[in-house]
This record gives C-alpha cells, sequence and structure tokens, in this order.
C-alpha cells in the first residue's frame, strides 16, 4: 500500500466558532489574524486570536483525518488485514484529534465569552477617531519612531511603511492617551513609538463593522466542537 499523507499545514482552518466571533468583534477571522499580527489588538482580542489560531490547526488535524478515512473506505484499496488495520488506526488518530480540537474550543469558548459580555454591556462614549487619525495610528501600529533633525531642530515621525506623522498630530494622539512614546531613548536617535492599550482598543473599534450580535443559532450539523467521536 503508499505511504499514508503527511497532513499539510494550513494558514487557517474554518471552525465552528468563526461564525461566532465574527458577530461579537465585527471583523473577519482573516482580518483578526491581520489585526494579531500588527499589533493592533488589545489583550483580550489578542488571546482571542491566539486560542482560535490553535483551534484552527486542531481543526485541520480532524479534516486531515476524516479524509483519510473517506479514502481507506472508497473503495480505492484492496479489502485485506492490512486495510483494517489502516483504518482502525486512522480511526484512532482521528479520535485523539477531536479530543484536542474539542479542548482548543474549549479555550476559545473561555477567551470569546468575556468579550461577549463586553460587547453586550452598554457601551461608554468612545472616542472619535478621524480618518487621518485612523491613518496615523495603523502606521504606529506597524512600527514606529519619532525623530529630531539634528540641523533644523524639526521633530516628525517616522514610520515603518514610510509614512510620516506630523508632530503635532503625535502631540495630539499622545494627549489623547493613544500613543505613548519610549523617553528612554534620545530623539535624535529616535524614540519608539506605540499604541496604548487605549489606542488599539479606539482603532480596533473605529474600524469594527457593524454587524448583528451574536446569534444564538446551534451549530451546524457535524460540526459542533463538543461532539466526541464514537467508535463501535
Amino acid at each position: 500500500m503508499p505511504p499514508e499523507p503527511a497532513p499539510t499545514p494550513a494558514r487557517r482552518a474554518v471552525s465552528p466558532l468563526d461564525h461566532r466571533i465574527e458577530a461579537t468583534t465585527g471583523h473577519d477571522i482573516d482580518t483578526l489574524w491581520a489585526y494579531r499580527d500588527r499589533g493592533i489588538l488589545d489583550e483580550p482580542h489578542a488571546h482571542l486570536v491566539d486560542q482560535h489560531r490553535e483551534l484552527a490547526k486542531t481543526q485541520t488535524g480532524v479534516t486531515f483525518y476524516l479524509r483519510l478515512l473517506n479514502r481507506l473506505s472508497s473503495g480505492e484499496f484492496d479489502v485485506d488485514g492490512a486495510l483494517f488495520t489502516r483504518i482502525d488506526r486512522t480511526v484512532d488518530q482521528l479520535e485523539e484529534a477531536a479530543e484536542a480540537r474539542n479542548a482548543a474550543a474549549g479555550k476559545v469558548l473561555a477567551a470569546l465569552e468575556p468579550i461577549e459580555a463586553a460587547a453586550a454591556a452598554p457601551a461608554p462614549s468612545a472616542q472619535q477617531l478621524s480618518t487621518d487619525d485612523q491613518a496615523a495610528l495603523l502606521a504606529i501600529a506597524g512600527g514606529a519612531k519619532l525623530y529630531e533633525h539634528l540641523l533644523t531642530g524639526r521633530t516628525s515621525v517616522t514610520a515603518a511603511s514610510g509614512t510620516r506623522i506630523p508632530h503635532a498630530k503625535l502631540q495630539r494622539l499622545e494627549d489623547a492617551g493613544l500613543v505613548v512614546r519610549d523617553t528612554s531613548h534620545p530623539v535624535h536617535a529616535g524614540q519608539p513609538v506605540a499604541l496604548t492599550d487605549a489606542g488599539r482598543a479606539a482603532l480596533f473599534a473605529a474600524r469594527r463593522t457593524p454587524t448583528t450580535r451574536a446569534p444564538t443559532l446551534p451549530a451546524r450539523p457535524g460540526t459542533s466542537p463538543s461532539t466526541p467521536v464514537q467508535r463501535r
């Protein structure tokens, strides 16, 4: 018999909790992953995305062993003792993958429920960000430094993307508590500028797509993360 194919890693596997996460946050999963990589998310949302990534990995394992089991039972192989051994081994592997998926789903729910509770609570008055402020915060999220020109004495922020942000705008964002400078570095060498937790929350809220509150619909048939693999 040909050797069993190795699982191929995927960037993201669709999980049964995706629709619930998207409804609560107002962003699709790919956007949340991108925001996590760019440092835009606050701590609760970043933790949620980290747990979802682990769930995606385990869901990929479940999908792989399901497909392998379908292939083994498709009639492609001779029905003999070797095939029964492979099927039995694959069922064991599927069961282990499902248990890992269920555990990961539990961690996602633990991270998601506080965010759902916060979203359901009356929201305090959020800071309104202009389009320019959003662009500045996005640029700063990717890495930025405040420099002072040695000859002219002028200061400005240069982001890793190449975007330049006027010092006056930086001061306004600082006064609003949205960004912070690392003053332990001299300005002529470049003072790192980063988003504060308030800055991340304001930027995330400003870019949030209004959606319906997290639905209470049951999980799609056959995709519940709490459904164990049954063996006869």
